[in-house]
């Protein structure tokens, strides 16, 4: 029998197997004698690792569903380190579809109940006719730098929204009708005040909190004085290399920001 792994959500929770060998993605088939048996499930693809080619598919488990022994619901933002990259980046693409899935079971249209397409991942109404398709929040993330004499800084900040010490790069989400540099100007100066020049495209991300893609840039000051935006920063400021605080952790976007500009340093 081929092997099948099987990315099983109970609401935002992720079902995972742990181990003396870490956590783990569940593998083989919905075992009926637990009750395993997604409420819907959508096929993911095929994913090739150590482990040779697997078919790889996600679902939503019933709210009554215990999960066995060795397995839990767990949160996916703390598996951020706990899982294979590869893993958690699937995780985080079956979290999304599975949102989609449980979301889009009736047209927003007119109500009616759509179905599956098999030609592409859609659900169309068969009444009004509408396709609906997974949806992506695009988001900006900046990295805003300058020089001053020999003293290289990095403009950091704190969200309100998150509580303890991490800093991070800004970032924010792209407006109906606005181009990615527009964003990258708006947010900046809305949140900070400043205006920046030069920017240029470093690279993107998929982001599953909810269902985000972050498209990262960098920028160089122009102007201004740092004036912060109390509802969506607590703190901010320049640092230079040697006096950093805790910045975001790897395979995060945030983190190749800022691990690049000190590599530059």
């Amino acid at each position: 029998m081929e092997s099948r792994r099987w990315f099983l959500f109970q609401g935002a929770k992720l079902l995972v197997a742990s181990d003396s060998s870490g956590v783990n993605i569940p593998e083989g088939f919905p075992d009926t004698t637990q009750a395993l048996l997604p409420v819907r499930q959508q096929y993911l693809g095929v994913q090739t690792g150590p482990r040779g080619a697997q078919h790889c598919f996600c679902g939503e488990l019933p709210e009554t569903f215990e999960p066995p022994p060795g397995m839990a619901f767990e949160h996916l933002r703390p598996l951020y380190s706990m899982l294979e990259e590869a893993d958690f980046w699937l995780a985080g693409r079956a979290m999304q579809i599975v949102a989609w899935d449980r979301d889009h079971q009736f047209c927003g249209r007119c109500g009616s109940r759509t179905v599956d397409q098999m030609q592409d991942r859609s659900k169309l109404c068969p009444v009004c006719g509408i396709n609906h398709y997974p949806r992506l929040a695009p988001a900006v993330i900046v990295r805003v730098q300058r020089q001053i004499e020999s003293r290289r800084e990095i403009l950091l900040a704190r969200s309100q929204r998150f509580r303890g010490s991490m800093f991070s790069v800004l970032a924010g989400f792209v407006e109906p009708g606005e181009t990615l540099e527009e964003c990258v100007q708006r947010e900046i100066a809305e949140e900070t005040g400043i205006r920046v020049k030069n920017i240029a495209y470093f690279g993107s991300q998929p982001w599953p909190f909810p269902h985000s893609l972050m498209i990262a840039f960098t920028a160089e000051f122009e102007s201004g004085e740092l004036t912060l935006d109390p509802v969506e920063l607590a703190e901010a400021g320049w640092f230079t290399a040697g006096n950093l605080p805790r910045t975001p952790p790897p395979p995060s976007i945030a983190h190749r920001l800022v691990a690049t500009w000190l590599q530059s340093t």
